[in-house]
């Protein structure tokens, strides 16, 4: 197993050496990690993956190569893991009692409501309707069912009902080297480019050259023109987690075809909609964010704009300040929406899901109203109609629309304690 594990990983193009190989080996040999998954994964990984750029298809192989290990030892040791006895605990609730729980009454109301429960809450409590616990229908705390909640101290989505999330959440970088499964893609997103010739004089001009020497009597003259680049500059913008875990290899698939195709290509990530920052790496989002208004001062109106995300999430993370699910934004997402879109008058929005549910999803009506319709499925047509938008000039490029902005709202309650 361990050495299809090591010529998998060297297929993928992790540079794993012999060396390493027998380094972790002896590791083993040692008990450095013994009967635990997660142990084993933290010392392969430290010894044979040299540079972090790797993690991401180190870990798509360990997990094709391992699948169900960890169950087979828990068998061989005679042990009950801990999920297992913790999801007894968690109420299963029928199609028909999810129905009778009602949801609070709006954003407002829940955010009051929570303040009183941290204020009167003494104590740990599960499986009921009012408090702040596990396993029951109240709209706080983690492993139970409510139409409008928010969740706390819950390791993964459920249900995704939540409106605000009170946890720290950890997301990985798309891989920009996926092989994409049809080259369709690729092809779609050619037509968008614009190749000029900039830069140094570094590669002979066959004809030019021909000419030259002919006019100079046979003497060598050599013509140098600068290379033809793509001209095209591209900002993506690439929303992760949450409901978008259903399409990452869409999205892989796409920023791999991006890379490959523009040489002006910037990125930045975002959760579910545009707030104040943006990041560029998903392990230092809470370090390394860049304000957004930093990028409308950054890059220029030439700029084609490209947002991937399915839209799918509360209203009121766009239209309410206050409203995104992991901090606390003073400014509606809306009125960031509105900011770009002012900036950036060539901007397409690609939804990776399907257009039949884009009527009956309330936030994507939303957020096609904010873009001015300019939302395309990700399919070989809906790229081919989004390329078109992009390739409008300025003059014809659709404006933003109405102001959706709101007043700032109360600070957020203090988070609960753990």
């Amino acid at each position: 197993m361990l050495v299809n594990f090591f010529f998998e990983l060297r297929q993928v193009g992790v540079p794993v050496t012999v060396t390493e190989f027998l380094t972790l080996l002896e590791a083993l040999r040692e008990r450095v990690a013994w009967v635990s998954a997660q142990d084993f994964y933290y010392l392969a990984r430290t010894c044979l993956v040299k540079d972090e750029r790797h993690y991401d298809r180190f870990d798509r192989v360990f997990g094709e190569a391992f699948e169900g290990a960890e169950k087979l030892f828990s068998e061989l040791l005679a042990q009950v893991p801990a999920e297992w006895l913790k999801s007894l605990s968690e109420r299963t609730l029928s199609d028909e009692e999810k129905r009778k729980v009602e949801a609070l009454g709006g954003w407002d109301k829940l955010l009051e409501t929570l303040r009183e429960r941290l204020r009167e809450q003494k104590e740990r409590h599960q499986g009921g309707n009012k408090w702040i616990g596990t396993g029951g229908t109240s709209p706080f705390g983690a492993n139970g069912f409510n139409p409008e909640g928010i969740r706390i101290g819950q390791a993964t989505t459920r249900h995704r009902r939540a409106v605000k999330v009170w946890d720290e959440r950890e997301y990985r970088n798309f891989d920009d080297r996926v092989e994409l499964g049809t080259r369709n893609m690729k092809l779609a997103l050619r037509k968008l480019r614009k190749f000029a010739r900039e830069g140094a004089a570094d590669q002979l001009d066959l004809d030019s050259t021909i000419e030259a020497t002919a006019r100079n009597a046979g003497l060598l003259d050599l013509k140098l023109v600068p290379e033809r680049r793509n001209a095209v500059k591209v900002l993506l913008f690439l929303d992760v987690g949450g409901s978008m875990d259903d399409h990452v290899r869409t999205c892989e698939e796409l920023f791999s075809a991006a890379r490959s195709e523009f040489k002006h290509l910037e990125h930045f990530y975002f959760h579910n909609f545009l707030y104040e920052s943006l990041w560029q790496d998903n392990r230092r989002r809470s370090s390394a964010v860049t304000s957004t208004a930093q990028v409308l001062r950054t890059y220029s109106r030439d700029y084609r704009v490209i947002l991937v995300g399915d839209a799918t999430m509360s209203p009121y993370e766009i239209l309410q300040p206050g409203g995104s699910v992991e901090h606390w934004n003073k400014e509606a997402g809306a009125v960031w929406m509105q900011r770009l879109c002012a900036h950036f008058p060539r901007l397409v929005w690609l939804n990776p899901e399907s257009p039949d549910r884009w009527e009956y999803t309330p936030s994507v009506r939303i957020t096609r109203e904010l873009i001015d319709e300019r939302m395309f499925p990700v399919t070989i047509a809906g790229l081919d109609r989004a390329i078109d938008e992009l390739r409008r000039p300025l003059s014809r490029a659709a404006p933003a629309l109405a102001e959706y902005g709101r007043p700032p709202a109360a600070e957020p309650p203090e988070a609960p304690r753990r």
